[in-house]
Protein backbone atom coordinates (compact mmCIF):
# COMPACT_ATOMS: atom_id res chain seq x y z
CA UNK A 1 0.00 0.00 0.00
CA UNK A 2 2.89 2.58 0.97
CA UNK A 3 4.26 1.51 -2.28
CA UNK A 4 0.89 3.01 -4.26
CA UNK A 5 0.74 6.07 -2.09
CA UNK A 6 4.57 6.53 -3.43
CA UNK A 7 4.14 5.84 -6.58
CA UNK A 8 1.03 8.89 -6.36
CA UNK A 9 2.89 10.87 -5.37
CA UNK A 10 5.57 10.86 -7.69
CA UNK A 11 3.36 10.76 -10.31
CA UNK A 12 1.52 14.10 -8.94
CA UNK A 13 4.91 15.51 -8.53
CA UNK A 14 5.99 14.78 -12.02
CA UNK A 15 2.83 16.39 -13.29
CA UNK A 16 3.44 19.59 -11.41
CA UNK A 17 6.95 19.66 -11.92
CA UNK A 18 6.08 18.81 -16.26
CA UNK A 19 3.81 21.15 -16.75
CA UNK A 20 4.83 24.58 -17.11
CA UNK A 21 2.43 27.89 -17.98
CA UNK A 22 4.36 30.61 -19.94
CA UNK A 23 2.81 34.07 -20.47
CA UNK A 24 2.56 35.90 -23.37
CA UNK A 25 5.55 37.99 -24.29
CA UNK A 26 7.65 35.59 -22.02
CA UNK A 27 9.48 32.84 -22.90
CA UNK A 28 12.15 30.11 -21.40
CA UNK A 29 15.10 28.61 -22.66
CA UNK A 30 15.22 24.71 -21.52
CA UNK A 31 18.80 22.31 -20.91
CA UNK A 32 18.15 18.49 -21.58
CA UNK A 33 21.07 17.20 -18.84
CA UNK A 34 22.63 20.79 -19.41
CA UNK A 35 22.35 21.31 -23.24
CA UNK A 36 20.01 22.93 -24.77
CA UNK A 37 16.90 21.58 -25.75
CA UNK A 38 13.89 23.81 -26.94
CA UNK A 39 12.58 27.21 -26.24
CA UNK A 40 9.05 27.65 -24.85
CA UNK A 41 6.19 29.24 -26.43
CA UNK A 42 3.17 31.27 -24.71
CA UNK A 43 0.72 28.61 -23.27
CA UNK A 44 1.05 25.48 -21.97
CA UNK A 45 4.47 23.38 -22.14
CA UNK A 46 5.59 19.82 -21.26
CA UNK A 47 8.97 18.85 -19.99
CA UNK A 48 10.51 15.79 -18.24
CA UNK A 49 11.06 17.03 -14.64
CA UNK A 50 14.80 16.97 -13.32
CA UNK A 51 15.63 16.09 -16.57
CA UNK A 52 14.75 19.06 -18.67
CA UNK A 53 15.73 22.76 -16.81
CA UNK A 54 15.01 26.40 -17.26
CA UNK A 55 18.83 28.26 -17.94
CA UNK A 56 18.02 31.52 -15.96
CA UNK A 57 19.32 35.11 -17.57
CA UNK A 58 20.97 37.72 -15.91
CA UNK A 59 18.58 40.74 -16.09
CA UNK A 60 19.06 44.19 -14.92
CA UNK A 61 16.62 46.20 -12.27
CA UNK A 62 16.18 49.69 -11.34
CA UNK A 63 15.08 50.43 -7.69
CA UNK A 64 14.71 53.39 -5.71
CA UNK A 65 17.55 53.89 -3.33
CA UNK A 66 17.34 54.99 0.64
CA UNK A 67 18.26 58.93 -1.07
CA UNK A 68 15.45 58.58 -3.58
CA UNK A 69 18.00 57.69 -6.73
CA UNK A 70 18.13 55.09 -8.81
CA UNK A 71 20.47 51.81 -7.57
CA UNK A 72 20.74 49.33 -10.61
CA UNK A 73 20.55 45.42 -9.67
CA UNK A 74 21.26 42.48 -11.00
CA UNK A 75 19.18 39.49 -10.47
CA UNK A 76 18.86 35.90 -11.87
CA UNK A 77 15.19 34.95 -13.61
CA UNK A 78 13.82 31.66 -15.45
CA UNK A 79 12.08 33.73 -17.66
CA UNK A 80 12.70 36.10 -20.39
CA UNK A 81 10.85 38.84 -21.10
CA UNK A 82 10.36 39.55 -24.76
CA UNK A 83 8.84 42.96 -24.58
CA UNK A 84 11.18 45.91 -25.16
CA UNK A 85 12.98 46.95 -22.19
CA UNK A 86 14.51 50.28 -21.13
CA UNK A 87 18.02 50.59 -19.64
CA UNK A 88 18.89 54.18 -17.89
CA UNK A 89 22.34 54.06 -17.72
CA UNK A 90 24.10 56.45 -14.52
CA UNK A 91 25.63 59.59 -15.83
CA UNK A 92 28.93 59.57 -17.04
CA UNK A 93 31.60 61.94 -18.11
CA UNK A 94 33.00 62.27 -21.60
CA UNK A 95 35.74 64.44 -23.82
CA UNK A 96 34.28 66.07 -27.09
CA UNK A 97 37.12 66.79 -29.55
CA UNK A 98 38.02 70.27 -28.37
CA UNK A 99 38.62 68.32 -24.76
CA UNK A 100 35.68 69.36 -22.87
CA UNK A 101 34.49 67.22 -20.12
CA UNK A 102 30.67 67.24 -20.40
CA UNK A 103 28.64 64.68 -18.49
CA UNK A 104 26.03 63.16 -20.32
CA UNK A 105 22.94 60.17 -19.45
CA UNK A 106 21.91 57.93 -21.91
CA UNK A 107 18.20 55.97 -22.34
CA UNK A 108 18.79 52.49 -24.56
CA UNK A 109 15.71 51.02 -25.80
CA UNK A 110 16.19 47.30 -26.78
CA UNK A 111 14.39 43.83 -27.16
CA UNK A 112 15.24 40.08 -27.41
CA UNK A 113 14.33 38.88 -30.26
CA UNK A 114 16.47 35.52 -29.85
CA UNK A 115 16.49 34.07 -26.06
CA UNK A 116 19.18 31.14 -27.33
CA UNK A 117 21.74 33.59 -28.38
CA UNK A 118 20.65 36.19 -24.98
CA UNK A 119 21.65 33.13 -23.31
CA UNK A 120 24.84 31.55 -24.65
CA UNK A 121 26.56 34.49 -26.59
CA UNK A 122 27.14 36.31 -23.75
CA UNK A 123 27.71 35.50 -19.93
CA UNK A 124 25.60 39.04 -18.61
CA UNK A 125 23.73 40.88 -21.30
CA UNK A 126 22.67 43.94 -19.35
CA UNK A 127 25.77 44.45 -18.06
CA UNK A 128 27.46 43.80 -21.38
CA UNK A 129 24.80 46.68 -23.06
CA UNK A 130 25.86 49.10 -20.56
CA UNK A 131 29.41 48.84 -21.23
CA UNK A 132 29.06 49.05 -24.85
CA UNK A 133 26.94 52.12 -24.85
CA UNK A 134 29.43 53.89 -22.08
CA UNK A 135 32.64 53.26 -24.56
CA UNK A 136 30.43 53.87 -27.83
CA UNK A 137 29.09 57.04 -26.28
CA UNK A 138 32.86 58.01 -25.50
CA UNK A 139 33.90 57.11 -29.01
CA UNK A 140 31.31 58.95 -30.82
CA UNK A 141 30.75 62.38 -28.79
CA UNK A 142 35.00 62.23 -28.61
CA UNK A 143 34.39 62.95 -32.45
CA UNK A 144 32.03 65.71 -31.96
CA UNK A 145 32.85 69.26 -30.52
CA UNK A 146 30.77 70.35 -27.72
CA UNK A 147 28.87 73.15 -29.89
CA UNK A 148 28.06 70.16 -32.25
CA UNK A 149 27.26 68.08 -29.42
CA UNK A 150 24.78 70.23 -27.91
CA UNK A 151 23.32 71.45 -31.56
CA UNK A 152 23.21 66.84 -33.07
CA UNK A 153 21.37 65.24 -30.58
CA UNK A 154 19.42 63.44 -33.06
CA UNK A 155 22.73 62.48 -34.90
CA UNK A 156 24.22 61.48 -31.99
CA UNK A 157 21.05 58.88 -31.25
CA UNK A 158 21.16 57.76 -34.94
CA UNK A 159 25.24 56.76 -35.19
CA UNK A 160 24.83 54.93 -31.38
CA UNK A 161 21.73 53.24 -32.65
CA UNK A 162 23.47 51.75 -35.55
CA UNK A 163 26.39 51.12 -33.87
CA UNK A 164 25.09 48.97 -30.78
CA UNK A 165 22.42 47.66 -32.89
CA UNK A 166 25.14 46.10 -35.20
CA UNK A 167 27.23 45.30 -32.40
CA UNK A 168 24.37 43.48 -30.23
CA UNK A 169 23.11 41.46 -33.63
CA UNK A 170 25.06 38.36 -32.63
CA UNK A 171 23.43 38.23 -29.11
CA UNK A 172 19.99 38.56 -29.86
CA UNK A 173 19.16 41.67 -29.12
CA UNK A 174 17.63 44.53 -31.27
CA UNK A 175 18.43 48.10 -30.41
CA UNK A 176 15.40 49.88 -31.49
CA UNK A 177 16.11 53.66 -29.83
CA UNK A 178 19.27 55.55 -27.96
CA UNK A 179 18.21 59.20 -26.22
CA UNK A 180 20.42 61.09 -24.40
CA UNK A 181 18.32 62.67 -21.56
CA UNK A 182 20.69 65.04 -20.24
CA UNK A 183 24.13 67.02 -21.68
CA UNK A 184 26.12 69.10 -18.85
CA UNK A 185 29.10 70.67 -19.71
CA UNK A 186 31.25 72.36 -16.60
CA UNK A 187 29.93 75.36 -14.75
CA UNK A 188 32.34 77.86 -16.23
CA UNK A 189 31.87 76.26 -19.48
CA UNK A 190 27.82 77.24 -19.11
CA UNK A 191 28.54 80.80 -17.92
CA UNK A 192 30.93 81.48 -20.82
CA UNK A 193 28.42 80.15 -23.63
CA UNK A 194 25.53 82.04 -21.49
CA UNK A 195 27.52 85.56 -22.12
CA UNK A 196 27.94 84.37 -25.27
CA UNK A 197 24.54 83.57 -25.72
CA UNK A 198 23.49 86.78 -24.23
CA UNK A 199 26.59 89.12 -26.22
CA UNK A 200 24.80 87.27 -29.61
CA UNK A 201 21.22 88.05 -28.73
CA UNK A 202 22.13 91.63 -27.98
CA UNK A 203 24.39 91.77 -30.91
CA UNK A 204 21.02 91.25 -32.92
CA UNK A 205 18.81 93.06 -31.24
CA UNK A 206 21.09 95.76 -32.14
CA UNK A 207 20.94 94.67 -36.06
CA UNK A 208 17.45 94.43 -35.84
CA UNK A 209 17.31 97.97 -34.27
CA UNK A 210 19.32 99.47 -37.02
CA UNK A 211 18.09 97.87 -39.85
CA UNK A 212 14.46 99.06 -38.31
CA UNK A 213 15.70 102.21 -37.95
CA UNK A 214 17.30 102.23 -41.70
CA UNK A 215 13.95 100.90 -43.16
CA UNK A 216 11.99 103.52 -41.08
CA UNK A 217 14.62 106.49 -42.80
CA UNK A 218 14.44 105.14 -46.21
CA UNK A 219 10.37 104.67 -45.78
CA UNK A 220 10.22 108.61 -44.84
CA UNK A 221 12.95 109.67 -47.27
CA UNK A 222 10.43 107.86 -50.29
CA UNK A 223 7.16 109.47 -48.60
CA UNK A 224 9.17 113.05 -48.53
CA UNK A 225 10.20 112.10 -52.49
CA UNK A 226 6.46 111.38 -53.27
CA UNK A 227 5.39 114.09 -51.15
CA UNK A 228 7.40 116.68 -53.66
CA UNK A 229 6.88 114.59 -56.59
CA UNK A 230 2.75 114.76 -55.73
CA UNK A 231 3.41 118.69 -55.06
CA UNK A 232 5.51 119.09 -57.86
CA UNK A 233 2.95 117.44 -59.87
CA UNK A 234 -0.27 119.47 -58.36
CA UNK A 235 1.66 122.76 -59.01
CA UNK A 236 2.00 121.72 -62.52
CA UNK A 237 -1.45 120.63 -62.90
CA UNK A 238 -2.18 123.87 -61.45
CA UNK A 239 -0.19 126.00 -63.80
CA UNK A 240 -1.02 124.19 -66.53
CA UNK A 241 -4.70 124.72 -65.85
CA UNK A 242 -4.51 128.42 -64.67
CA UNK A 243 -2.34 128.85 -67.72
CA UNK A 244 -5.64 127.72 -69.57
CA UNK A 245 -7.92 129.32 -68.04
CA UNK A 246 -6.05 132.77 -68.68
CA UNK A 247 -5.86 131.35 -72.40
CA UNK A 248 -9.26 130.57 -71.95
CA UNK A 249 -10.10 134.14 -70.80
CA UNK A 250 -7.90 135.91 -73.28
CA UNK A 251 -9.53 134.37 -75.93
CA UNK A 252 -13.03 135.21 -74.74
CA UNK A 253 -11.93 138.63 -73.96
CA UNK A 254 -10.31 138.88 -77.45
CA UNK A 255 -13.70 137.36 -79.34
CA UNK A 256 -15.56 140.05 -77.15
CA UNK A 257 -13.53 142.99 -78.67
CA UNK A 258 -13.72 141.57 -81.62
CA UNK A 259 -17.88 141.35 -81.51
CA UNK A 260 -17.31 144.80 -80.15
CA UNK A 261 -14.94 145.94 -83.34
CA UNK A 262 -17.61 144.57 -85.44
CA UNK A 263 -20.45 146.65 -83.88
CA UNK A 264 -18.76 149.94 -84.04
CA UNK A 265 -18.18 148.89 -87.22
CA UNK A 266 -21.65 148.30 -88.38
CA UNK A 267 -22.99 151.15 -86.04
CA UNK A 268 -20.35 153.85 -87.70
CA UNK A 269 -20.75 152.03 -91.36
CA UNK A 270 -23.16 154.34 -92.65
CA UNK A 271 -20.93 157.83 -91.60
CA UNK A 272 -18.46 156.87 -93.93
CA UNK A 273 -15.60 157.52 -91.39
CA UNK A 274 -12.86 155.26 -90.05
CA UNK A 275 -13.79 153.37 -86.99
CA UNK A 276 -10.33 153.15 -85.91
CA UNK A 277 -10.04 156.50 -84.74
CA UNK A 278 -13.11 155.75 -82.66
CA UNK A 279 -11.83 153.17 -81.03
CA UNK A 280 -8.58 154.82 -80.62
CA UNK A 281 -10.40 157.90 -79.09
CA UNK A 282 -12.21 155.86 -76.49
CA UNK A 283 -9.49 154.38 -75.16
CA UNK A 284 -7.30 157.13 -74.85
CA UNK A 285 -10.29 158.95 -73.18
CA UNK A 286 -9.96 155.62 -70.22
CA UNK A 287 -6.86 155.76 -69.90
CA UNK A 288 -7.00 159.52 -69.44
CA UNK A 289 -9.53 159.33 -66.86
CA UNK A 290 -7.04 157.01 -64.89
CA UNK A 291 -4.01 159.76 -65.07
CA UNK A 292 -6.61 161.92 -63.78
CA UNK A 293 -8.41 160.36 -61.09
CA UNK A 294 -7.17 160.78 -57.69
CA UNK A 295 -7.13 163.76 -55.10
CA UNK A 296 -3.30 164.96 -55.46
CA UNK A 297 -2.80 164.56 -59.03
CA UNK A 298 -1.77 167.87 -60.65
CA UNK A 299 0.00 166.89 -63.70
CA UNK A 300 -1.18 164.80 -66.79
CA UNK A 301 1.27 163.60 -69.34
CA UNK A 302 0.40 163.38 -72.73
CA UNK A 303 2.09 161.20 -75.39
CA UNK A 304 4.78 162.55 -76.96
CA UNK A 305 2.66 161.93 -80.55
CA UNK A 306 0.14 163.85 -79.61
CA UNK A 307 -1.41 164.59 -82.78
CA UNK A 308 -2.09 161.12 -83.89
CA UNK A 309 -4.92 161.40 -80.67
CA UNK A 310 -5.71 164.70 -81.50
CA UNK A 311 -6.86 163.67 -84.90
CA UNK A 312 -8.31 160.80 -82.90
CA UNK A 313 -10.31 163.32 -80.74
CA UNK A 314 -11.23 165.21 -84.14
CA UNK A 315 -12.20 162.06 -85.39
CA UNK A 316 -15.08 161.58 -82.75
CA UNK A 317 -16.21 165.17 -83.51
CA UNK A 318 -16.81 164.05 -86.95
CA UNK A 319 -18.47 160.97 -85.62
CA UNK A 320 -20.84 163.20 -83.84
CA UNK A 321 -21.46 165.32 -86.26
CA UNK A 322 -22.15 163.24 -88.88
CA UNK A 323 -24.30 161.47 -86.35
CA UNK A 324 -26.43 164.75 -85.82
Amino acid sequence: MYVFIFLAILVILFAVKGIIIVRQSETMVIERLGKYHKTLNSGVNIIVPFIDQPRPINWRYSVAGPRGETISVYRQNIRIDLREAVFDFPKQNVITRDNVVTEINALLYFQIVEPEKALYEIENLPQAIEKLTQTTLRNVIGEMDLDETLSSRDTINSKLRGILDDATNKWGVKINRVELQDINPPKDIRDAMEKQMRAERDRRARILEAEGLKTAQILEAEGAKMAEINRAEGEKQAAILQAQGQAEAKIQLAKAEAEAIRLVSDAIAGTKSDPVNYLVAIKYIETLKDMVSGDRTKTVYLPFEATGVLSSLGGIKDLLNKAK
